[in-house]
């Protein structure tokens, strides 16, 4: 499996060329496509048009989207984020939380703030439309879903289970 991770068809749509899209079927390989995008007014019509170029050529699409303060943290934006998604036959896949990138704090939530959205999501989107609110730890203990079997609220902030079962403090 190949899969590709890029902002390419909502930020320079007209690099999806045909021969991309040849390209993209690797003989022996099942390519998918993760388009990265975090505001629905990423899908301009030149970007409506790329992903299009995409999937009617029979690529798989998957979405990628942060959590971002002041860009998409409100349940409005969020929904109409994963509607576009889903009306360009690109499946919400993964909804992060922020990465604790040094200069980025401006952009973080509190996870307490996420997943309040994210119920909110559930409220009010299909099953198809919903993305996974994912925690990739910091210190290299992997990707989890921020799911409730797998956060706890702490005096001070988190914890946090990874894939193998142990728990991790988070602070963010």
């Amino acid at each position: 499996m190949i899969r590709w991770h890029t902002r390419v068809p909502v930020t320079d749509p007209e690099r999806v060329t045909d021969d991309l899209v040849a390209a993209l079927h690797a003989p022996g390989a099942t390519s998918y496509v993760a388009v990265h995008a975090n505001h629905p007014s990423e899908f301009a019509t030149e970007a409506k048009v790329a992903i299009a170029r995409l999937a009617d050529g029979g690529i798989p699409l998957v979405s990628q989207s942060v959590l971002l303060k002041g860009v998409n943290d409100n349940a409005q934006t969020l929904a109409e984020l994963m509607r576009a998604f889903v009306e360009n036959r690109i499946k919400p896949y993964y909804l992060h939380h922020p990465d604790l990138a040094p200069g980025t704090s401006h952009f973080r939530l509190s996870i307490g703030e996420g997943l309040a959205l994210v119920r909110s999501l559930r409220a009010n989107l299909s099953g198809l439309a919903m993305p996974t609110y994912m925690l990739d730890i910091p210190g290299g203990f992997g990707k989890v879903p921020l799911e409730s079997v797998n956060v706890e609220k702490t005096a001070a902030g988190h914890r946090i289970r990874d894939g193998h079962g142990v728990w991790h403090d988070y602070n963010g």
